[in-house]
């Protein structure tokens, strides 16, 4: 941002602008650089070839009123809206409302004008222009990086996820290339110790240009040299450090100059804690060379860190896929598993992205609620979503004998209370959810996240399951040995023949209807409570509602 702002003085009165010109540029709190306009047609002309920050406006001008001269700005296509000063030889309060609401920040009378009321005035008026703009500008970026992010992450498919990746990259940078490689060790060298050495395997591409291979093999020696889980940069010079996520590379090659923009593909380790390099994606730009905005340093930024989550969730469904094949059911399993995930991520993205569409599409026509309401689908989209992968890891850790049991004593009833809380947030207005306590619950030992594991899931399917609304009860009870609780609602009810097929993986009552679900919430909870040395019982009857109980020793042995 600069630091002297362009000012338009646009008044017939050549002593009035000698006057604002010797006010402001005594502004001790800012530079300006003046340029001057006796005529409304002259301003004008002004505005379209040179950048200004504001304009101080006459409304009464030899050509057009000031009134005019805004509706005649707001009809040119400016990279952004120019604050106005009018300012006018008498009060009118009508004037000024009208002036206002064609877009003026200001209404100043020429006759009370003091110096630092107009420094004031016009600081304050720039000030507001500029983060109204960044603002504005934050916001095209974010809707734009969502946009793209949704159709990178809509497919679990690594191959789609990676074309599409360097198709849309291409297209929203205009350059001539995108790559995207995957950090593999040497055959030779499986360990990444100090002596191992890695390379960059290619697995995808969109463009036309060659690229060379020289800050490639600069990034690969880097990393041989580096093992820690840290971005790095590449300066003019190709000095490797490890600093900052994105880099710029200008690299000659008979005296053509080509320029690179290189970023690193974190994914997370399992404790969530670290990350660790899986590839590189880089952009490359030898015709029309131009150096790279720092917008577009930053979009290429969070879309390597979308790309990067795109590729964990596809993993992660691969290897969900492969614990399956280890079921003696595996066909009729596989094809129920894909068909249902299928089906559930692509409704729940074909939501995000018309909501999307709707909002990058008609943002200028959609009133804030409208905008509230897109924004909270997507919210709320994206949770189901979220929740459908997460429900996915914890039964493969749970089929591949992963979980550990991890008891220890905490306090129950304010463990309860929370989680309760948390459900009371997001639940609608037509439920209502009631938390009673009975006896000693006191002295219990157990791991919290399996028994997080159960009550979310069960509260979850309560409130699912009862479209129509209704009370929602949970009922914590204790004695001496062990601690039960139930969980009842008022919703659809379990037909009574497939109550005994409840607790299976993906398998849903035949009366649920469009009701979203894959039927892993209740396999979770019968795992976490079996590890918990507990039982569970389901009493339901169909349009009458449904009420599990949960019964836990306070000490598993």
């Amino acid at each position: 941002m600069s630091d002297v702002w362009t000012l338009l003085i646009t008044d017939d009165c050549m002593e009035d602008r000698e006057v604002y010109r010797e006010y402001l540029l005594n502004d001790p709190h800012h530079s300006y650089h003046i340029l001057e306009a006796a005529s409304a047609e002259v301003g004008l002309a002004l505005c379209q070839k040179k950048r200004c920050d504001a304009i101080l406006l006459d409304f009464c001008l030899p050509d057009m009123s000031g009134l005019e001269f805004l509706d005649q700005l707001n009809q040119q296509r400016l990279d952004s809206p120019l604050p106005v000063i009018m300012l006018t030889g008498q009060g009118d309060e009508r004037v000024a409302v009208q002036a206002m609401k064609r877009g003026a920040q200001d209404y100043l009378i020429k006759q009370h004008l003091q110096p630092d009321v107009l420094q004031l005035s016009v600081r304050n008026a720039i000030q507001h222009s500029q983060k109204q703009n960044q603002f504005s500008k934050k916001q095209e970026q974010q809707q734009l990086t969502a946009a793209i992010a949704l159709r990178i992450r809509q497919s679990l498919n690594l191959e789609q996820i990676l074309q599409t990746t360097v198709t849309q990259v291409q297209q929203l940078l205009l350059c001539d290339r995108v790559t995207i490689y995957q950090v593999t060790p040497t055959p030779d060298n499986n360990q990444r110790s100090k002596s191992a050495k890695l390379y960059l395997t290619k697995l995808c591409e969109s463009g036309t240009s060659r690229l060379s291979h020289e800050p490639i093999q600069q990034f690969t020696a880097f990393l041989t040299d580096n093992h820690q889980s840290s971005p790095w940069e590449v300066e003019e010079a190709s000095t490797l450090t490890q600093n900052h996520a994105s880099i710029i590379v200008s690299h000659n090659k008979k005296k053509a100059t080509e320029r690179y923009l290189l970023v690193p593909i974190l994914k997370k380790e399992q404790d969530e804690s670290s990350r660790r390099y899986w590839g590189l994606l880089v952009a490359c730009q030898d015709s029309n060379v131009r150096q790279w905005s720092t917008d577009e340093v930053e979009i290429f930024n969070q879309l390597a860190e979308q790309l990067a989550i795109a590729i964990q969730q596809a993993e992660q469904f691969n290897q969900v896929l492969l614990a399956l094949e280890n079921e003696k059911q595996l066909n009729t399993i596989k094809s129920q598993f894909v068909t249902t995930v299928s089906y559930e991520y692509r409704t729940l993205l074909a939501s995000i992205l018309a909501a999307t569409s709707t909002l990058l599409q008609h943002n200028n026509k959609l009133h804030q609620a409208q905008h509230l309401h897109f924004l909270q689908l997507i919210e709320d989209k994206a949770r189901q979503m979220t929740k459908l992968v997460d429900d996915l890891l914890v039964i493969e850790t749970f089929e591949f004998g992963k979980t550990t049991f991890t008891p220890y004593p905490f306090e129950l009833l304010q463990f309860f209370c929370d989680i309760i809380e948390e459900q009371r947030q997001i639940i609608s207005e037509r439920h209502e959810l009631t938390f009673k306590i009975t006896g000693n619950t006191k002295g219990f030992w157990g791991d919290q996240k399996l028994l997080r594991h159960i009550l979310v899931n069960l509260l979850s399917n309560a409130i699912k399951y009862s479209p129509d609304g209704g009370n929602i009860e949970v009922h914590l009870m204790g004695n001496d040995s062990h601690i039960i609780f139930d969980v009842k609602d008022q919703g659809i009810g379990i037909p009574i023949e497939e109550q005994k097929h409840l607790f299976q993986a993906f398998r849903r009552g035949s009366n649920v209807g469009a009701i979203p679900g894959i039927g892993l919430g209740l396999a979770i909870v019968k795992a976490c409570v079996e590890l918990h040395r507990g039982e569970i019982t389901v009493e339901s009857q169909e349009k009458q509602g449904t009420k599990i109980t949960v019964n836990l020793p306070k000490r598993a042995t």
